[in-house]
């Protein structure tokens, strides 16, 4: 049997799950949802349950990768099967895998508006007036195009493995990401009107809270960690002995989480920006806008108003976007291929042409069917299955799992695992506390 590949390094291995948590999910679902929910009050509540149940789900799933070296389905079975229903772990495993699926499948729609925008970039630069407008206007032509060009790039890394793919295009990525980020953020706060979306990002306003604003705020925190579905499970089985599990874990969560609260920081100001830029930023009822088009309701008018300036700005902002969404779409697509891979004994290359081939038929049922799928597809996978999965996974770990389990799994890279106050907290927990917490918050928004 051919051993497992590993990431090379522990700054490959942050890379590739900062990568995968940073990603759409932060620059784009984050300042979407905080517009929507309230504004620093939803900001607030993501952060506390960030760390009070995404974290112990994200835990949950490095510990279970390391010590299966396996792929989510393989990992649920084995300790299903010590206590004698390995069948709930096929059926749960399975579930993450057709949740990640799903997850791409929609993912790669917004990733290619992405790219259709960054294109449009380009072409507006060259005078194409023409090609711009189709760039930039809704069809599900465009959208079945660019869908299926980013899919095919996602492919191609996929297919070249951890070290060579994964991880290799996750460290080139990522540092080009956050430069271009810091250097958009520097430039909006400079702008008129950055002031006002500051501070209603800022200054929180608890009075009336609806309890959706929970359940979103949970699911935001569930789905831009790329938890439940098996992602973070499979990174870990990547890892190498010696890797500290809290440690890494710890990094990668304060990573994500403060991409995006600096996300917002970029966002938020921006569409209030784009008022004084005279770009209507309201609803009819007075709400601000959101909904999944709201960066390209509001920024391509913002980047229209700076004229030659606008063109470089938005160049830059669409390339920083298409980067994030691939280095966390990489980590989607490898959920079912590394099952594949696994259980078929299919070469990496072939099982990614045809999982993706799958899942982009899956894409085009979306883009046929827009309004009626798309919305419903995001709310059924990152609002409430994310989290449920992250309930199954805790119960996983926190009673079905031997104890001893988890500290052998912890040992390799934590000698002093044993006396940790990690290790004497965080399996009680998982046990008691996060489970109940989760299902909670979701009871509390039906």
């Amino acid at each position: 049997m051919a051993s497992r590949e590993q990431f090379s390094s522990t700054t490959g291995f942050v890379m590739a799950a900062a990568g995968s948590a940073i990603g759409l999910g932060n620059i784009w679902g984050f300042p979407t949802n905080t517009a929507g929910n309230g504004g620093a009050a939803f900001v607030v509540i993501y952060l506390a349950l960030a760390f009070l149940l995404a974290y112990p789900a994200l835990m949950a799933e490095l510990i279970i990768g390391r010590a299966s070296r396996a792929n989510i389905v393989t990992s649920l079975k084995g300790i299903g099967a010590e206590r004698g229903i390995a069948w709930a772990g096929v059926l749960v495993g399975l579930y993450g895998v057709v949740i990640a699926s799903l997850i791409y499948s929609f993912y790669s729609i917004v990733a290619g508006w992405m790219v259709a925008h960054w294109a449009e970039s380009v072409t507006s630069t060259l005078g194409l007036t023409g090609i711009s407008e189709w760039l930039v206007g809704f069809s599900t032509e465009r959208n079945v195009i660019f869908t299926a060009l980013f899919m095919a790039l996602t492919m191609a890394i996929i297919s070249q493995g951890v070290s060579a793919g994964i991880e290799r295009w996750s460290t080139r990525l990522m540092p080009i990401m956050f430069l271009l980020f810091l250097a958009l953020i520097i430039y909006v706060l400079l702008q008129e009107g950055a002031t006002e979306g500051l501070k209603l990002y800022l200054i929180p306003d608890f009075s009336g809270l609806k309890p959706e604003v929970f359940v979103n705020a949970m699911g935001q925190a569930f789905f831009s960690l790329s938890l439940g579905v098996g992602t973070m499970l499979i990174y870990g089985s990547y890892l190498g002995e010696k890797e500290n599990l809290p440690r890494i874990g710890a990094i990668v969560t304060l990573t994500d989480t403060g991409i995006a609260f600096v996300a917002g920081l970029l966002i938020m100001p921006a569409i209030f920006v784009a008022k004084e830029y005279g770009t209507n930023v309201f609803t009819d009822s007075g709400e601000l806008i959101a909904g999944p088009d709201l960066i390209f309701q509001v920024l391509p008018a913002l980047f229209g108003s700076m004229g030659s300036a606008g063109l470089v700005v938005a160049f830059a902002f669409f390339t920083l976007m298409t980067i994030a969404a691939l280095t966390s779409s990489i980590s989607m697509l490898e959920v079912p291929v590394s099952l594949a891979c696994e259980h078929t004994g299919i070469k990496r290359n072939k099982a990614t042409l045809m999982i993706g081939s799958v899942i982009f038929v899956i894409s085009l049922i979306i883009c046929f069917n827009f309004n009626a799928l798309f919305v419903w597809v995001i709310n059924f996978t990152t609002v409430y299955s994310q989290p449920i999965l992250g309930i199954l996974l805790c119960i996983f770990v926190g009673w079905l799992w031997h104890r001893n389990r988890i500290l052998e799994a912890l040992k390799p890279g934590m000698p002093e695992a044993e006396s940790s106050l990690f290790f004497k907290l965080w399996p009680v927990y998982v046990r008691f506390v996060c489970p109940v917490l989760i299902a909670l918050v979701l009871l509390h928004s039906l």
